[in-house]
């Protein structure tokens, strides 16, 4: 990465959950942090706010990243304040769970178009714009191992998510660049949560060995791994963050 400039960090889907954990953690190690947004500005300010209070460097910047351009402008607004990109972290994703046979058809396509379209598009631009000696973090999910009833179009978005990663890598040989996926189990996000019982979560908490729900710090120490200098060796892998639960 280029010693002659603060190094800076991408985070897609920051203002909550996963995300918000990896904008944090990464400002702790020392990167300038875009911090992305698709709808909560106030909560996004907030975490760029937090970032600067306590001697980092960050940027709130709104995108849709199933939309070209709105990819293209965020790491604009990145390069323009922060000199380049070192680190992309692509943690927006959404998700609704029903049986395929009664899933609606508009809401496969905004599963496709967050997940796997936005996924491709900052991917996309990440081999682009991204310094030698970067890192790209993907996000897939260890449901895909399961095959969970209701997950059926989550999971497909999230296997075409590894197979991006796996051929991006050995498209960027010989730039410096490593490209992976880290794949949760059962975290307790608000996006994990939404639509549960009381007996679904029980239940899937005691799905791993580990015997509780992950939480997103178990995941931001993955995301600094990857992202800092005892990672540079891993490179087109998908690691399963999940506490033995696939």
């Amino acid at each position: 990465m280029n010693g002659n400039r603060l190094r800076s960090a991408i985070v897609t889907g920051a203002s909550g959950g996963i995300g918000r954990n990896a904008a944090l953690r990464l400002a702790r190690d020392g990167f300038a942090v875009s911090v992305h947004y698709a709808g909560n500005e106030a909560r996004a300010a907030e975490i760029a706010n937090e970032i600067e209070a306590n001697g980092g460097r960050a940027i709130a910047v709104r995108a849709d990243i199933s939309v070209a351009s709105d990819v293209e402008a965020l790491f604009d607004a990145t390069t323009r304040a922060f000199g380049g990109v070192d680190v992309v972290v692509n943690a927006a994703a959404i998700m609704t769970n029903a049986p395929i046979a009664q899933f609606a058809l508009d809401t496969f396509d905004e599963i496709v178009a967050t997940n796997l379209r936005g996924t491709f598009l900052v991917l996309h631009h990440s081999a682009n714009r991204i310094a030698k000696g970067g890192r790209i973090i993907a996000f897939s999910s260890s449901v895909v191992a399961v095959s969970l009833p209701g997950y059926g179009p989550y999971i497909a978005s999230k296997l075409a998510v590894e197979g991006l990663v796996r051929v991006l890598a050995n498209e960027l040989r010989g730039r410096n660049v490593t490209v992976n996926a880290i794949a949760p189990g059962p975290v307790a996000t608000e996006l994990f949560l939404r639509g549960k019982s009381d007996e679904l979560v029980e239940k899937l908490s005691k799905a791993p060995p580990l015997e509780r729900l992950g939480q997103p710090e178990d995941i931001e120490g993955v995301v600094s791994f990857l992202a800092g200098p005892d990672g540079a060796w891993v490179n087109g892998q998908v690691l399963r963050a999940n506490g033995g639960f696939a």
